[in-house]
C-alpha cells in the first residue's frame, strides 16, 4: 500500500485538492493507495472559493507518507517554519514530493526545487521564477517529473500529473483505468502553451496608427519597409523605434498578431486550415502548422478540437 498525504494550506484551491483525492482516495484504488488529508492547524481550512474544508489531521501525517501532494493556494506566501521543516524531513527520508498548480510556492522556499525544472499555472510562472531564481520554471509544461519531485501546471493539469503518478507506480493499464473513470484522456498532447493568452505589447502613441493600419491588412504581404513607409520613417529608424517601444521587432510583432488572429479563427470559425493561413497572411497551411506548433506546442487541428470540440 502506498500512503499519499495531501497537505492542505489555508486558502486552498478546492479543485486542486479534489484531484488527488479523486485519484488516490477513490474506492477503486483501495488496494493501491491510502489517502490522508492533513493541514498545519487541524480544523476548518478556508478555500479560495468561499467555503471551508474540515481537516482533522495535522502535520504528523507527513512522517509516514510515501508521497506528499501540495495543492495550489492563494495568496502565494511561504508556509510557516513548521510546515517547511516537515516538508524537508519528508523529502529527506525519501518521500516523493508533488505540487499541483501553485502548490509549487510552498515547495520552493524549502530549497527542494533549487536547480530543478518546475511547472505551475502559466499565470503564476513569472512570479514563481522572480521570487525563486534558482528554480527553473517552465511556463509551457503540463506537468514535470524530475526524479522524486513532480509538479503540474494549473487546475486540470493536476489530473494529468496524478494519472502519470499512477502510471509510474502501477503501469499503463492502471493509469488508463483511472483516466477512464475520471473521463479524461490518459495522455494529452501539447503543453500549457496552447491555453496561454499572450497579448503582444501595445505600441506607444507614435506607432499606434501604423499598427492599427497593419492589423486591418494581415492577409496582405507586408514588409518592414511597408510599415516604415506608412509611419513616414526610414526602415532602420522605424525598426529602432519599434523595438524601443514594444520590446520586439516589427516582423516578430506582425507574426505574433497573425498567429493571434489565426487562433481566433480556429476557435470561432469552421474555415479550412489553408483559408485560415491565407486570411491571416501566414501563407500556407504548412507554415501555419509550423508557427502554431512553435507557439503553442500543438497543431491547428488539435487546437481547434480543444476549443470547439470539432475537427475541420
Amino acid at each position: 500500500m502506498h500512503h499519499v498525504a495531501v497537505l492542505v494550506l489555508p486558502d486552498v484551491v478546492a479543485f486542486d485538492l479534489g484531484v488527488p483525492a479523486q485519484v488516490f482516495g477513490h474506492p477503486d484504488e483501495r488496494d493501491r493507495y491510502t489517502l490522508t488529508v492533513c493541514t498545519p492547524s487541524p480544523g476548518l481550512v478556508p478555500s479560495t472559493t468561499g467555503f471551508a474544508i474540515s481537516v482533522d489531521t495535522g502535520l504528523a501525517a507527513l512522517t509516514t507518507a510515501d508521497t506528499v501532494v501540495i495543492p495550489g493556494y492563494a495568496p502565494h506566501d511561504a508556509p510557516n517554519h513548521a510546515v517547511l521543516e516537515a516538508l524537508r524531513r519528508s523529502a529527506a527520508r525519501g518521500a516523493r514530493m508533488i505540487s499541483v498548480c501553485t502548490g509549487a510556492f510552498a515547495l520552493a522556499p524549502t530549497g527542494l526545487l533549487d536547480g530543478r525544472r518546475v511547472a505551475t499555472h502559466w499565470r503564476d510562472a513569472a512570479e514563481l521564477a522572480a521570487r525563486y531564481p534558482t528554480v527553473h520554471v517552465d511556463p509551457d509544461a503540463l506537468y514535470i517529473s524530475d526524479g522524486s519531485i513532480m509538479s503540474s501546471a494549473g487546475v486540470a493539469a493536476g489530473i494529468d500529473l496524478c494519472v502519470h503518478v499512477v502510471r509510474t507506480d502501477y503501469g499503463e493499464h492502471a493509469a488508463t483505468e483511472v483516466a477512464r473513470r475520471m473521463v479524461v484522456a490518459p495522455h494529452r498532447t501539447g503543453g500549457q502553451a496552447q491555453f496561454l493568452h499572450r497579448p503582444v505589447p501595445p505600441p506607444a502613441t507614435g506607432l499606434a496608427p501604423t499598427c492599427e493600419w497593419a492589423l486591418t491588412r494581415l492577409a496582405d504581404r507586408m514588409t518592414v519597409a511597408d510599415l516604415a513607409r506608412h509611419a513616414g520613417w526610414a526602415p532602420r529608424t522605424f525598426a529602432r523605434h519599434f523595438v524601443a517601444e514594444t520590446g520586439t521587432t516589427p516582423q516578430r510583432w506582425l507574426t505574433a498578431q497573425r498567429l493571434l488572429e489565426a487562433r481566433r479563427l480556429l476557435e470561432l470559425t469552421t474555415l479550412p486550415i489553408d483559408q485560415v493561413a491565407t486570411r491571416t497572411g501566414l501563407g500556407t497551411a504548412a507554415n501555419l502548422r509550423l508557427l502554431l506548433s512553435r507557439d503553442t506546442g500543438t497543431t491547428p487541428t488539435h487546437y481547434r478540437r480543444t476549443y470547439r470540440g470539432t475537427t475541420p
